[in-house]
C-alpha cells in the first residue's frame, strides 16, 4: 500500500520539517540537553524499569543521549539516580497557547511542581506577546507522531520503505540536520512508535534520534520580522528549566 502524496510533501521525497534552528540555536547549551535527557531517563525508568533490554522507552532515551554526545558515565548515573528514593518525581505535562501573529505553540514540560511550571509558562507567554490557552485549544492543529532520524549511509531506502509500512510507517523522506548533513526521516503514528522502534532494532538500524513530536497539520506564514518575534517567545520558553520541548506551526 502506498501513502498518498500531498501538496506540501511527497512520500519518498523531501520531508517537510518546521525548523526553529534557522532563527536561533535549538538547545544550544549542552547542559540543557543533558538535563532534558536526564528527565526523560527518569520518567522512562519510573515507567518501565532500569534495564534498557526490557524498556523500549529507556533504549530510546539512551540513543538520544548518545546523539548529543552525553558521556556514558552520565547516562549510567542518570539511570542509577532515577532508581533512588530521593529522585524527584517528574510528570510530563503539555501546555498550549498562541504566540504573536496567531502562531500555535505546544510546550512539553517535565516537572516536579506543576504549580510553579504553569505559572512560569503563563508568564513566558504573556511577556512574549502571546497567551496561554486551555487543554485542546491548540493541539488539534498538530499530529502526535514518532519521528526517527537516520543516517542514510548503507540504507536501501526503497526496500526500507516497503518493509516498514507494516510497522506503521506514515512518511519517509530525505531531509538535513541543523548542520546541513543529509538524513532520512521516518514518521509514524504515536501508537506505532514502539512497533517502529522494534522494526529498526531488528534490522540493526540505530537512529540518530527517536522522538515523540507534535507535527503541525498546517502552518501559519509569517514575515522575517514576525518570525523573529515568535522566535523570541519560543527561546524564552525553551530556556525554562521545566521545559523539555517546544513545537509550533510557524511557516
Amino acid at each position: 500500500m502506498r501513502i498518498q502524496k500531498t501538496d506540501q510533501e511527497k512520500y519518498m521525497g523531501r520531508i517537510f520539517e518546521v525548523r526553529k534552528a534557522t532563527m536561533f540555536a535549538r538547545y544550544d547549551r549542552m547542559a540543557k540537553q543533558f538535563t532534558r535527557i536526564g528527565k526523560d531517563i527518569a520518567i522512562a525508568v519510573k515507567a518501565g524499569g532500569p534495564d534498557p533490554a526490557t524498556n523500549a522507552a529507556l533504549r530510546r532515551c539512551i540513543q538520544n543521549a548518545k546523539s548529543v554526545n552525553m558521556p556514558k558515565d552520565r547516562i549510567e548515573a542518570a539511570i542509577k539516580r532515577a532508581q533512588g528514593k530521593e529522585m524527584d518525581n517528574y510528570e510530563e505535562i503539555l501546555y498550549e497557547g498562541y504566540g504573536p501573529h496567531g502562531v500555535a505553540i505546544l510546550v512539553v514540560t517535565a516537572t516536579d511542581n506543576h504549580v510553579r511550571t504553569v505559572a512560569n509558562v503563563k508568564a513566558h507567554f504573556n511577556k512574549g506577546g502571546g497567551s496561554m490557552g486551555t487543554s485542546g485549544s491548540v493541539s488539534f492543529q498538530f499530529n502526535k507522531m514518532g519521528v526517527f532520524r537516520l543516517k542514510p549511509d548503507g540504507l536501501n531506502i526503497e526496500e526500507l520503505e516497503l518493509e516498514l509500512i507494516d510497522y506503521g510507517l506514515e512518511e519517509l523522506g530525505d531531509s538535513s540536520d541543523d548542520d546541513g548533513n543529509p538524513i532520512v526521516v521516518i514518521r509514524t503514528g504515536f501508537t506505532d512508535f514502539g512497533n517502529m522502534q522494534k522494526a529498526l532494532e531488528e534490522r540493526n538500524i540505530t537512529p540518530i534520534s527517536a522522538e515523540v513530536e507534535w507535527i503541525p497539520t498546517t502552518t501559519v506564514p509569517v514575515t522575517d520580522e514576525q518570525a523573529e518575534e515568535v522566535s523570541k517567545l519560543i527561546e524564552r520558553l525553551e530556556q525554562d528549566e521545566d521545559v523539555q520541548k517546544v513545537f509550533h506551526n510557524m511557516g
